[in-house]
């Protein structure tokens, strides 16, 4: 992203909406999570455990699920240091199957307000999962230039 195509404090506005984008989720994503977050629990990776214990199917991490939402922010901004805080509650699991489509977690957005004295908005965020709200009060405040 350039930084004529970035979005900028002065050129936003509440109720912008930012178009959904679709993340694909494959059982390897989840692997490579675990290396990097040191979360092996076996929900995540087995599903003979997982539906042993009432899950649907393996499910992908909640913190994952989180980051999927915060890649979606610091892409549209073009700098993930521009997020000054960022939040969710957990809703659904996302269940990922063994098979070539995995899961898809689609994100949207909407800026719900601008404080010019930080030169902040905040983005509302939605993501769904098979017809299932995956986060629930997702919301980013984010520095524009």
């Amino acid at each position: 992203m350039t930084d004529t195509t970035r979005p900028r404090f002065d050129t936003v506005t509440v109720g912008d909406e930012l178009p959904p984008v679709n993340y694909p989720v494959q059982r390897v994503d989840l692997i490579r999570y675990a290396g990097a977050s040191g979360d092996f629990n076996v929900i995540h990776w087995n599903e003979r455990v997982a539906t042993s214990v009432g899950l649907p199917n393996v499910i992908a991490h909640g913190m994952f699920t989180m980051a999927t939402g915060g890649r979606f922010v610091s892409d549209w901004v073009g700098d993930p240091g521009a997020i000054a805080e960022y939040g969710v509650r957990f809703t659904s699991m996302v269940p990922v199957p063994d098979d070539d489509q995995g899961a898809t977690i689609e994100v949207s957005g909407r800026i719900t307000a601008k404080n010019p004295d930080a030169r902040t908005v905040t983005v509302q965020l939605s993501a769904v999962s098979a017809g299932q709200k995956v986060l629930g009060k997702a919301s980013a405040v984010v520095r524009l230039p």
